[in-house]
């Protein structure tokens, strides 16, 4: 196994052991890059070659030097045997949405192709400060408004290293082909509707979204402000356990951090499943979508194989000292993403509304007559087509002739997605569930360009995943099998606020009772 393949606790351990060197590991990781992402995405790169087609394009900036520098240091006091942190000499990238000092900050977007942040992001300040050596920004959606990764402004955007035909996932995609590529331990991503959770699915690693506020926002390109949530990326759930360690806690730059304690991650993994309450919700295996035609809601009940691996999870559970409880009714479930559609929509006109070419970012060279002529040429020529499909859609149910019919609407299924959570939960109700155990996704990673533009289909992709966004509370996705078609099937447990704890240890005995299956030694086809 080469250094770059290896899992972020036992890097950190072979540091502190002095087996390896951080330079060594960054070194290793680089050549990984080197050999299998190919080009990094970039505006106006021209069309697709064979080889973009073979190789992954997880980054927009890789920055090697610094990297290099930052591990450097790193074994420099582990030689003077001064302090280094809980990631000492781990690898990882950041997702293109995060500010970092002095470097290109995207969001995959022509409007901030020529942005460079004055200041770093508080996750990521926490990450470097325990350690980590960040190796460059990663590919995503444009603002991460997307399921697929394909809508970055910066081409080409990221591949599945599973299958370089399919597509990585979305927003976070760039972050999960990276951790599933063997190019970094770790990576940065954030969900807004399931965008570290569903590509994790996809690329076959493990994905968490923490209760709205356990981390800070702070130097986060805001999507919509209510729904994103910074989290890890990560191979196994004892590297996102470490990662969440690390960056997780009060901010006092962000009044939507919580200022509650952040307990031992790390010393609550062993403590098995003996005991813990899991439901299982027939409201997660099956899709209801709009019917285009007659305007009803539909149902489809998901294919056996992505359902089978969540029951066989749950058996083992069983097998493990868990209660599993079945017909645990989540009825609000289905009104997640049309819900979604509306508040992600009036949320990111809001913030799109910054980006007007006279403070900072790309602004047209056309010359115009006047401020509003400069900001309406200004986006038109920065803006994708998804923020426009946003400004507008969001300006639209947002307009007082509409709201109550829509935004306000939504608002209340919104509250009504929570009040499930809050009675399943409910440790003196009747289920006193201390998880939901569900699929992450309703499929395998879909074909390059085959949904790209049906932005109804897309947003589908994350029905599993966008009610937690919604309620605020944490959920894991973690790789539960693989499909016959050769690509990973995720399964996902959900928890009540703060709860992350609870899931680590869940996730942690699931992956101790499945690491004799043969689909754990499957490898995704770039390393093969």
């Amino acid at each position: 196994m080469e250094l770059c393949d290896l899992s972020a606790h036992e890097i950190n351990l072979l540091l502190r052991q002095k087996k390896v060197s951080a330079l060594e590991v960054t070194n290793a990781c680089l050549a990984r890059v080197d050999a299998v992402d190919g080009r990094p995405g970039a505006l106006n790169n021209g069309e697709l070659t064979g080889a973009d087609q073979e190789t992954v394009h997880a980054f927009i900036t890789l920055t090697a030097d610094r990297a290099r520098a930052q591990a450097a240091a790193v074994d420099a006091k582990l030689a003077n045997g001064e302090e280094t942190g809980l990631l000492a000499g781990v690898p990882f990238t950041t997702k293109d949405i995060f500010c970092v000092k002095d470097t290109p900050s995207t969001a995959a977007s022509k409007i901030l192709a020529n942005f460079k942040a004055p200041y770093s992001a508080t996750a990521v300040e926490r990450m470097e400060a325990h350690g980590a050596v960040m190796l460059g920004k990663v590919n995503l959606d444009e603002f991460t408004y997307g399921s697929s990764n394909e809508s970055s402004a910066f081409q080409p955007s990221t591949r599945n290293p599973w299958d370089t035909s399919r597509v990585p996932g979305g927003s976070s995609g760039g972050s999960a082909a990276s951790v599933a590529a063997g190019e970094a331990a770790l990576s940065l991503g954030t969900d807004t509707a399931g965008s570290i959770r569903q590509p994790a699915a996809f690329c076959g690693v493990v994905g968490v979204k923490p209760t709205y506020g356990r981390v800070s926002r702070y130097g986060l390109i805001a999507f919509a402000s209510s729904l994103d949530c910074p989290g890890p990326v990560a191979r196994n759930v004892t590297d996102a356990a470490m990662m969440l360690q690390a960056i997780a806690g009060a901010d006092r730059r962000d009044s939507t951090a919580a200022a509650i304690a952040v307990p031992d991650y790390l010393a609550a993994l062993d403590e098995g499943v003996k005991g813990l309450r899991i439901g299982l919700s027939p409201d997660y295996f099956r899709i209801t979508y709009m019917d285009a035609e007659s305007g009803e809601m539909e149902q489809r009940p998901l294919s056996a194989e992505v359902s089978e691996p969540v029951y066989q999870a749950a058996e083992i559970l069983r097998s493990l000292g868990a209660e599993i409880i079945e017909n645990v009714p989540m009825p609000n479930t289905r009104y997640g993403i049309p819900a979604y559609f509306v508040i992600s929509r009036v949320e990111a006109a809001s913030n799109l509304h910054r980006y007007d070419g006279v403070k900072y970012g790309y602004r047209t060279a056309q010359p115009q007559n006047d401020l509003r002529a400069l900001y309406r040429k200004t986006r038109n020529e920065g803006f994708g087509l998804q923020p426009k499909l946003r400004i507008l859609m969001g300006m639209y149910v947002s307009a007082a002739q509409y709201s109550e019919q829509y935004y306000n609407r939504a608002l209340k299924v919104r509250s009504m997605i929570r009040r499930d959570f809050d009675q399943v939960f409910d440790p003196n109700g009747k289920y006193r569930l201390d998880a939901l155990l569900t699929p992450t996704t309703p499929t395998t990673a879909f074909p390059m360009g085959d949904i790209y533009g049906d932005s109804v289909l897309m947003q589908y992709a994350d029905q599993f995943t966008v009610p937690a966004n919604h309620a605020g509370i944490p959920g894991i996705s973690i790789p539960g099998g693989i499909a016959a078609d050769g690509l990973p099937l995720g399964v996902q447990l959900l928890g009540p606020d703060f709860s992350e704890h609870i899931l680590f240890r869940i996730g942690k005995s699931f992956e101790d009772g499945t690491k004799s299956e043969a689909w754990r030694a499957a490898r995704p086809k770039v390393l093969a």
